[in-house]
């Protein structure tokens, strides 16, 4: 029996996020490809690449964001 899969998937800008050490880094525009139906996002190895050097080599950011913090268990 042959399973048909037909996988679609956009190309888009996303913004990918990331926490480490206690702290949440956001890069915006990110190059991705997107799976419309279930939101999945495939990243290509040179982005990915780029991604880390942002983070790893703490590049300046074009901007700061405040973001609330809420604990699920009350």
């Amino acid at each position: 029996m042959k399973s048909e899969w037909n996988e679609k998937l956009v190309e888009q800008k996303v913004t990918y996020s990331l926490e480490m050490n206690g702290k949440f880094y956001l890069i915006e525009n990110v190059p991705a490809r997107v799976n419309p139906e279930t939101g999945e996002q495939f990243f290509s190895p040179e982005t990915v690449e780029r991604l880390q050097e942002i983070i790893f080599n703490q590049e300046k950011p074009v901007r700061f964001l405040e973001t609330p913090v809420y604990n699920f268990a009350a």
